[in-house]
């Protein structure tokens, strides 16, 4: 295994990690910033979730540099990344931090697109990312990481900066899924 694909396979390890310090009882106190109250728990498994998203970034990167890039590699680079976004959005569910109706969408578009692009791998055709499906990735985890930091340190100074980055998140979601469906139609059509 390579090393593009080891900073991959770190990224899934760390799914479960992020996860224990939201969601499991550790009572590693409260962060109180100006009278707003962070719990220390969410402090860590935000820069866990962080650091796994970041690694997204550091595998594609080096697999492209150094001329690394495998099947393997990509296969498990997509599904690392459905994997630490859906732990990441039903995590935060069942805080309830986010509305359950937006993980749901969220999720069920990058279900919808994984299918397709299997489809399209069958026929030996791979599908790239897009610009916009870019950017609604960034717009995810940023809003993941506002919502898992309980919109600290913007509390302190009332802007609703979670709120905001949610929803850019996913109106992009929305947007690119069917940019997506669209300028692949034929290969839905095809495979019916």
């Amino acid at each position: 295994m390579n090393i593009p694909n080891k900073i991959t396979m770190s990224r899934i390890i760390l799914i479960p990690l992020f996860m224990i310090f939201l969601l499991a009882p550790i009572d590693l106190g409260i962060l109180t910033i100006a009278g707003h109250h962070l719990p220390v728990s969410h402090l860590v498994g935000a820069l866990l979730f962080i650091l796994a998203a970041s690694t997204d970034w550091l595998d594609g990167y080096y697999a492209r540099k150094y001329n690394l890039v495998t099947n393997f590699g990509k296969f498990i680079d997509p599904l690392a990344d459905k994997l630490l976004m859906t732990a990441a959005l039903i995590s935060l569910v069942e805080l309830m931090l986010l509305p359950a109706w937006i993980a749901i969408l969220i999720i069920s578009r990058e279900f919808a697109v994984t299918g397709i692009r299997l489809v399209a791998a069958a026929d030996g055709q791979v599908i790239a990312a897009s610009n916009l499906g870019k950017w609604k990735t960034v717009f995810q985890i940023i809003a993941v990481s506002a919502l898992m930091l309980h919109n600290m340190p913007f509390e302190i100074v009332g802007i609703p900066f979670a709120t905001i980055t949610v929803w850019i998140a996913t109106i992009l979601t929305i947007v690119s899924g069917w940019d997506y469906f669209v300028k692949n139609k034929h290969i839905v059509l095809k495979s019916k």
